[in-house]
């Protein structure tokens, strides 16, 4: 019995190993457009994984069933939103025209497809408040960059 606890921080490691390898590219990504960074130079959405998976990882054996993913996506969204008032405007990345909040939204409905009701207990918002949200940041995105005549 005490080789099985002895091996369960290993078993437990190889599986976050696993799970990263298989989810962090998509996380990252979702990272990267929440920081509106370019794709190539995305030094504050990998530091904001990093810190989502940390956590997801020390909270590793106690999902007991929950999806890992979900765990961490939630924790990427909850950090980023804490800390987005230093984001307020991105450095050149799709979504940099939005606030972070129009981008945390945006990111988990139409990226991560996260149902309205998920989205608003995820923030803590009230339900209308993520649809009128993301209808907004939606318009804004369909209109024509400054500069550039509409075809």
């Amino acid at each position: 019995m005490a080789d099985r606890r002895g091996d369960q921080p290993h078993r437990h490691r190889r599986e976050f190993e696993a799970f990263v390898a298989g989810a962090g590219g998509r996380l990252l990504h979702a990272a990267t457009l929440l920081t509106a960074e370019p794709p190539a130079g995305n030094p504050r959405a990998r530091a904001l994984l990093t810190d989502a998976l940390a956590h997801t990882y020390a909270h590793w054996d106690r999902l007991r069933g929950e999806d890992p993913y979900d765990r961490a996506r939630t924790e990427l969204a909850t950090r980023f939103a804490r800390a987005a008032w230093r984001h307020h405007r991105g450095q050149g990345g799709v979504l940099s025209a939005l606030t972070p909040q129009e981008r945390l939204i945006v990111v988990l409905r139409l990226y991560e497809n996260v149902a309205e009701e998920q989205t608003a207990a995820i923030l803590g918002l009230p339900t209308d408040r993520v649809r009128a949200v993301c209808a907004r940041a939606v318009a804004a995105l369909r209109r024509p960059a400054p500069g550039r005549a509409a075809s």
